[in-house]
């Protein structure tokens, strides 16, 4: 058996646009239902979710008949956590809150095997098809996508140096607790972060690095796009449920 192809791995290093959706459900049949919409990735969240490793693998499941490639993020930059979601099969990581390039290269060292990196051998995981990959230890790598989330000022201020680091495929920024930790909690669509999340974006495509971002906005989207993001997620499942929900109750109350 073949390893598998992480299509989204390669799209974002030709330079393929990747439109992405959030997805903070939990649940393995929202995601089977997002799957099939139309999207090339769909981020599994177990950092804000109440999502777990059993979870995720039924979720990784549902993804299976489409073309979509699922992304997971762990709920911290941990070797153990990262070393669970890789054995379940998941190709592709986003890492949060790494503010350093010491951090980013210890969320590289995670996902590969000695003798350069950390992750504990396990024969007949998931992620080797149970075995049926021969060449999976020696070949993994290949096809694992490391993201890493800048969030912070010292992860802006490091931002460069992160971007350099061997292994990282590519910075995603996280405008929430970006604009939270200057000052504009709760108003990412502020101008000022606009701006200076473009100029992010700008910096990270400078240094030879791939861009991503998350906006349930549109315009901002667009924008975030013609600034130079290659994996762009453009809203939630949380976020549609709940907002075309309310909007059809007002219709039927009008």
């Amino acid at each position: 058996m073949e390893l598998p192809r992480n299509a989204f791995k390669h799209a974002i290093y030709a330079g393929q646009q990747q439109i992405g959706l959030w997805s903070s459900l939990a649940s393995h049949v929202t995601v089977e239902i997002l799957a099939g919409a139309g999207y090339e990735w769909l981020l599994l969240d177990t950092e804000h979710s109440a999502n777990e490793v059993p979870m995720v693998l039924c979720q990784l499941q549902a993804c299976m008949e489409h073309r979509v490639m699922p992304i997971v993020r762990p709920p911290v930059n941990d070797p153990v956590a990262i070393k669970r979601l890789l054995d379940a099969g998941v190709q592709t990581l986003l890492l949060p809150m790494v503010d350093t390039p010491e951090q980013a290269a210890d969320a590289v060292a995670a996902t590969r095997y000695p003798p350069v990196g950390i992750r504990g051998f396990a024969a007949a995981s998931r992620a080797s098809r149970f075995g049926r990959v021969s060449d999976y230890h020696t070949r993994a790598h290949e096809e694992l996508c490391v993201l890493v989330q800048i969030e912070s000022r010292l992860g802006m201020d490091n931002l460069e140096a992160i971007c350099a680091v061997p292994g990282v495929d590519g910075v995603f920024i996280g405008p929430g607790d970006l604009s939270a930790a200057i000052g504009h909690l709760g108003d990412q669509n502020n101008e000022h972060i606009v701006t200076l999340i473009e100029g992010l974006i700008g910096r990270i495509v400078k240094a030879g690095n791939r861009a991503g971002i998350l906006t349930p906005s549109e315009p901002l989207a667009r924008r975030y796009i013609a600034a130079g993001t290659v994996f762009t997620a453009v809203g939630s499942d949380t976020g549609l449920l709940a907002r075309n929900a309310e909007a059809l109750a007002k219709r039927f109350h009008e």
